[in-house]
């Protein structure tokens, strides 16, 4: 260590001088509401502002309850408009169109299971006609279901429009409660910093008793005004909280519709087109069968024939191997269906329960707004 260091470190042995600690910038004060507002509402404030009656005591108990009352009504039918809005019909729905096409196996149509039957049942055109049957019955019932989806699906969308209007209101009330807030802070900064000191002076001149009780009315107007902005700034997050609510509804609403819309246009009629596909394979290949029967009854007059016959055969059997192709590819289909409506539901519960979460909080946000006003 220098001398010089030594000399530095002793030189201050009682801490007589104080240490200069770099303080640290102070943190800019937040901008004034009346600053941040668009320029139509700053002038709005400034003549609400210029409104407020110092001497009309009983005025300030009022103000800014008619945006108050609005807002309560509009917490209200909010609150009734998602209480009835359940999305349970959809979901059930969604669960009736799954177990159809659970009914309905693409494992039917393969050769093997196809030979069990016939062996079971011992004519071949008594089950056809009876796989037949069974996926025109369930391609109906999917007909009725896919109705009932396009008619949630509206419901769905027109639900979006109701909560967009619902979403712009509540924007408004946010906007107007702001310029009454922006007011209030307006003219409790006057009071506070111009009108109240002035006059107190005023009254020390002067020693005038009445303008002390003037001063003291106007400090308790003052408090009066900052406690009825509090309230209203209270009211605003009210509004605040309800904008993110309803856009999760319209969202999850809006998903919903989506995998509904893709179920109508896409998976089902690709399954229904699968399914005739398969079928009508099907269908050839019994043809063929029956025709091998009938071949061996009337060999005599297909022997000169007997070549052609190879030929027409292995063409069937190339067929026949290309079918269950097809029926590989309606399984898949299938899956992909399920799977879509699987998700579906997961969505459809996502909403009923963001659905639940915004109705407990509407409820509780009315709750405490009325005993606000129930206070004033």
């Amino acid at each position: 260590m220098s001398h010089n260091q030594l000399d530095e470190l002793l030189s201050n042995p009682f801490g007589e001088e104080e240490l200069v600690v770099n303080k640290e910038p102070e943190a800019e004060k937040p901008a004034k509401l009346l600053d941040v507002l668009p320029e139509e509402n700053r002038k709005k404030a400034i003549q609400l502002a210029e409104q407020i009656d110092p001497k009309n005591q009983q005025a300030i108990a009022l103000y800014g309850t008619q945006a108050q009352s609005k807002l309560l009504s509009f917490s209200h039918s909010m609150l009734d408009h998602v209480q009835k809005k359940d999305t349970g019909e959809i979901g059930q729905i969604i669960g009736d169109l799954m177990k159809k096409l659970e009914q309905v196996s693409p494992d039917a149509l393969k050769p093997e299971k196809r030979g069990l039957i016939s062996k079971m049942f011992g004519k071949i055109s008594n089950s056809v006609q009876e796989v037949l049957t069974k996926y025109q019955k369930t391609g109906a019932q999917i007909d009725r279901i896919s109705v009932k989806l396009d008619h949630s699906k509206t419901g769905l969308l027109q639900d979006i429009q109701v909560l967009e209007q619902l979403y712009e209101q509540n924007k408004e009330y946010f906007h107007a409660l702001n310029v009454y807030i922006a007011a209030g802070e307006l003219k409790l900064e006057e009071l506070q910093n111009k009108t109240i000191p002035e006059l107190k002076k005023k009254a020390e001149l002067t020693q005038d008793q009445m303008a002390f009780q003037e001063v003291n009315d106007l400090m308790q107007f003052a408090d009066r005004l900052e406690k009825r902005t509090h309230d209203l700034v209270l009211s605003r997050q009210v509004t605040m909280q309800s904008a993110p609510q309803i856009r999760l509804i319209q969202s999850a609403n809006q998903a919903l519709v989506e995998k509904i819309q893709s179920s109508i246009t896409t998976a089902i009629p690709l399954w229904k087109n699968q399914v005739a596909i398969a079928l009508t394979l099907l269908r050839q290949k019994d043809a063929v069968e029956a025709q091998k029967l009938v071949s061996k009854t009337t060999n005599d007059l297909l022997l000169k024939n007997a070549e052609m016959l190879k030929v027409n055969t292995l063409e069937t059997a190339k067929e026949n191997e290309r079918g269950l192709v097809d029926v590989d590819t309606l399984k898949k289909v299938q899956d992909h269906l399920i799977s879509t409506l699987e998700e579906t539901l997961r969505i459809q519960a996502e909403g009923r329960a963001k659905r639940l979460q915004a109705e407990q909080d509407l409820a509780l946000m009315e709750t405490d707004l009325k005993k606000k006003l129930a206070g004033m």
